[in-house]
C-alpha cells in the first residue's frame, strides 16, 4: 500500500533534495504540501502533483489522510513543526539537526510518545553505500581480530565551496519575501552571544558526530573529553571517547574549491577510511579506502553494491520502507539526542574558555 505523504517547506533542501527523491519513489502518494508562502505553495504543488495545499504545518496536521510527512525549514522552526507532526500521530522524517537544545529534543520525543508518530533524522551519511560499506569492514575486523585492535578515529571536515557540486536543478521561486525565522531556542544555560556560533557548529558536525558513533557502533556511549575550538566557536578540534575509542573531530570552514572532508577509523595492523563526494554530488557514493598492515601491506578500494546511488535517495527508500513494514529506523530521535547532548557538552566547556 502507498504511503500517504505530506511535506512542510518549499525552500532549497525542500525542492531540490527530499521531495523529488520522495516522489520518485513508486510507493509514495503526494497528499498535501504545506507552505507559508502562497505563490511558491501552489507553484510547488502543482509541479509535483500534491492534492491538497496548506498555509500551516498545523492544517496539515489535522489531515487524517496523511501518514508520513516530510520537514525541512529553518534550524529554529522545524523542531516544533516536527513535534507537533509527532504529537498528531504523523510518522516524521527531518532534516537535521533534530533540535537546538537536548530539552527540545526531549519534548518532541515525548510529542511522539503522545501521539504515536515516529521520527527519522535525516543523518544522510548512514545510508551512503559506501559508508555502509566502510561499516562492513569495520564490524568484521572488529569480530575477527584481523586487523588488531581498534584504537582511533578521526573525522576531517574543512569543508569548502562545493558542497552544492554546482547544484543546476529547477527550484521554483515567487516574488514573495521569505519569512523570517524566530530566534534559535538555544539551551537554557547557554550565554546569548554564544548562541549563533553553537548553531552553526551543530548544523554542520552534527553528521560528523552522528557518522562517528554509527561506525563505532556506540549507541549512547559516547562522550566529550576535550575541546579546543577558536574564537569563531567552529575552527580547531574535539576529542571523544566514542565506545571505548579515542576519536577527534577536525573542523574548519575553508575557501578550497572542491569539499573536503573524510573519516578514518584506524587499527592496530590498518585502516578504514570513507571520503566524502559534494553533499549534492548524485550517483556518487562515499570512496572507501582499506589499508592492511602487517605482512600483507595492502591498499584496496572496495565498492559498493551498487556503484552508483545516492545517499539522500536511500534515506527517503528507507523511510518509507520503514514507514511501510513498522521497522525501526537507523536514525532514529531516541539515538539522536546523544548526539544533541555532546554539542550541549562541546559549547559547556568551549564558552568556559572563553570567560
Amino acid at each position: 500500500m502507498a504511503v500517504r505523504f505530506g511535506y512542510v517547506g518549499c525552500g532549497f533542501v525542500g525542492q531540490g533534495v527530499h521531495i523529488p527523491n520522495f516522489l520518485g519513489i513508486p510507493e509514495v502518494e503526494p497528499v498535501a504540501l504545506a507552505e507559508i508562502r502562497p505563490q511558491l505553495g501552489e507553484k510547488v504543488q502543482r509541479r509535483w502533483g500534491f492534492r491538497k495545499l496548506y498555509r500551516s504545518h498545523l492544517e496539515l496536521a489535522e489531515d487524517s489522510e496523511v501518514e508520513a510527512v516530510g520537514v525541512s525549514a529553518a534550524f529554529s522552526e522545524q523542531s516544533a513543526i516536527a513535534r507537533d507532526l509527532l504529537r498528531a500521530g504523523k510518522h516524521v522524517f527531518m532534516e537535521k539537526p533534530m533540535a537546538l537544545s537536548l530539552a527540545e529534543g526531549e519534548e518532541m520525543l515525548a510529542a511522539g510518545q503522545e501521539g504515536g508518530g515516529r521520527l527519522m533524522v535525516a543523518y544522510m551519511k548512514r545510508y551512503d553505500a559506501g559508508a555502509q560499506l566502510a561499516r562492513q569492514y569495520i564490524d568484521e575486523f572488529r569480530a575477527d581480530d584481523s586487523m588488531g585492535t581498534l584504537f582511533y578515529a578521526r573525522n576531517h571536515g574543512f569543508c569548502g565551496r562545493q558542497w552544492d557540486a554546482g547544484f543546476r536543478g529547477r527550484i521554483e521561486t515567487a516574488d514573495e519575501p521569505r519569512p523570517e525565522p524566530g530566534p534559535p531556542r538555544c539551551p537554557d544555560w547557554m550565554p546569548e552571544k554564544h548562541c549563533g556560533a553553537y548553531v552553526w557548529y551543530l548544523q554542520q558536525y552534527t553528521h560528523n558526530v552522528n557518522l562517528l558513533r554509527w561506525f563505532l557502533d556506540a549507541g549512547d556511549d559516547a562522550r566529550v573529553t576535550a575541546v579546543d575550538l577558536g574564537p569563531d566557536g567552529y575552527t580547531g578540534v574535539v576529542v571523544f571517547e566514542i565506545n571505548g575509542v579515542r576519536a577527534i573531530i577536525e573542523s574548519a570552514n575553508t575557501t578550497h574549491f572542491g569539499w573536503d572532508m573524510n573519516t578514518q577509523v584506524f587499527f592496530e595492523n590498518g585502516w578504514v577510511k570513507t571520503t566524502s563526494p559534494p553533499l549534492l554530488l548524485d550517483n556518487v557514493a562515499e570512496a572507501v579506502e582499506v589499508y592492511r598492515g602487517g605482512d600483507i601491506q595492502q591498499i584496496s578500494h572496495p565498492l559498493p553494491d551498487p556503484i552508483h546511488s545516492w545517499c539522500y535517495r536511500r534515506e527517503a527508500e528507507h523511510f518509507v520502507e520503514c514507514v511501510q513494514s513498522g521497522e525501526p529506523f537507523r536514525s532514529t530521535g531516541e539515538d539522536t539526542v546523544t548526539d544533541i547532548r555532546m554539542f550541549e557538552d562541546i559549547f559547556r566547556l568551549w564558552t568556559e574558555s572563553q570567560a
